[in-house]
């Protein structure tokens, strides 16, 4: 849809309340009472809940408001988009639109009839949003940066289930597409599954957040292999990441991560034993591991439901694009978490629940073992064993 500019016409005196509101919000500047007025009007046009602003987008008005100030200079400084009946499009209306393309995964003219707007609008709108929110928003995805911080989180991670200096858990998941016979690269993106995929890692903290992502790679690719290509594999491998730092006067336990049995075993990645034919007291610490893994399992299982463009099959996707996509959906899922209030029942509990954000794929299992990850998680075990 072409850009539209200001209207320069004359306003009747009745009408000019209800302009001023609409340009003030284009600015991003809205009172409470106008916001009010925009959410009644959407509301009416909406599919879901239209009385229900947090069942609608998966978020609270407070993180509703804050996004829009996030993507303000840059959805606002270039084109201006309108609905079919000429009406200009305010900031609220571009992000709400934005917001229901990622959170429902609704087909472009499904969204676009449900807005009043045309789908190559949708397509438009929501791909500037994408670009705002990686210009505006990737602070809300990062590696911990004080001290203070990281203790914190591994005080979250043992008061789990007691594994002391754990400072994330690693996990993969795959976002699955449809390809047609037409694509010359599809064969390149076909995964153990038989599916076309493109895989996601993420390193997630005890409250669910991403501290650390990688997508773009072929589903087809193990979770080690995706792994050894990151760059956190290499901070990591460098230690510039994870260190040492002391457990008692007697023993000294490096800071790690945890992961299931489809990562390696490493002097920084810890993974549960493998066999059989385990001790008790293996058997236990794997019981641990697995217990406090659940949180990655959850955090992507709660990024596929609020994001649902990145949980059902996605039909031939720009897959230069894909990536960028999933990006921000982790940045969303970490802004919600980030402006949660104490109190909002989207906490970390019930981690005992059964979660699947992978649902086909069955579990890897990676042999790969470093003598220094093998005597870490020795002395991790022992160290549970009282010995």
């Amino acid at each position: 849809m072409a850009p539209l500019r200001g209207n320069k016409k004359k306003r009747k005196v009745e009408n000019n309340e209800e302009e001023e509101e609409d340009n003030s919000m284009v600015s991003g500047s809205s009172p409470e009472d106008g916001s009010a007025k925009w959410w009644d009007a959407l509301s009416k046009k909406i599919a879901g809940n239209p009385d229900d602003f947090k069942s609608t987008f998966n978020m609270s008005r407070k993180t509703f408001d804050y996004i829009c100030s996030l993507v303000k200079d840059h959805m606002t400084a270039k084109t201006h988009f309108a609905f079919i009946n000429g009406k200009p499009m305010s900031l609220h209306d571009q992000v709400a639109l934005a917001l229901r393309r990622l959170g429902t995964g609704n087909s472009l003219i499904s969204i676009g009839e449900s807005f009043g707007t045309h789908h190559s609008t949708v397509s438009q709108v929501t791909w500037r949003f994408v670009e705002a929110i990686e210009q505006s928003g990737t602070h809300h995805i990062q590696w911990p940066t004080t001290n203070q911080e990281l203790t914190e989180i591994k005080r979250k991670f043992e008061k789990i289930r007691g594994l002391p200096n754990c400072c994330g858990a690693i996990d993969t998941t795959h976002i699955t597409m449809l390809l047609t016979s037409s694509d010359r690269e599809a064969d390149s993106w076909v995964d153990r599954k038989g599916a076309h995929s493109m895989v996601l890692q993420a390193v997630v903290d005890p409250d669910l957040r991403f501290r650390d992502i990688v997508t773009g790679w072929p589903g087809k690719m193990t979770d080690s292999s995706v792994l050894e290509n990151s760059t956190f594999f290499q901070l990591c491998q460098n230690g510039e990441r994870l260190k040492k730092s002391e457990q008692d006067e007697e023993e000294k336990i490096t800071e790690y991560i945890i992961g299931d049995y489809g990562f390696p075993l490493l002097p920084w990645l810890i993974t549960p034993y493998q066999g059989k034919q385990l001790t008790e007291t293996k058997t236990e610490f794997n019981q641990r591991v697995i217990a406090t893994h659940l949180v990655a399992e959850k955090a992507l299982t709660r990024l596929k439901e609020g994001w649902r463009m990145i949980r059902g099959d996605m039909w031939r996707p720009d897959k230069h694009k894909l990536p960028r996509f999933i990006f921000v959906c982790c940045i969303l899922h970490n802004i919600v978490i980030d402006m949660s209030e104490e109190g909002d029942d989207d906490d970390v509990g019930g981690l005992t629940c059964s979660v699947d954000h992978d649902p086909g794929y069955r579990q890897e299992v990676c042999e790969a073992v470093d003598k220094n990850g093998s005597l870490l998680r020795d002395e991790l075990c022992a160290y549970f064993s009282g010995r």
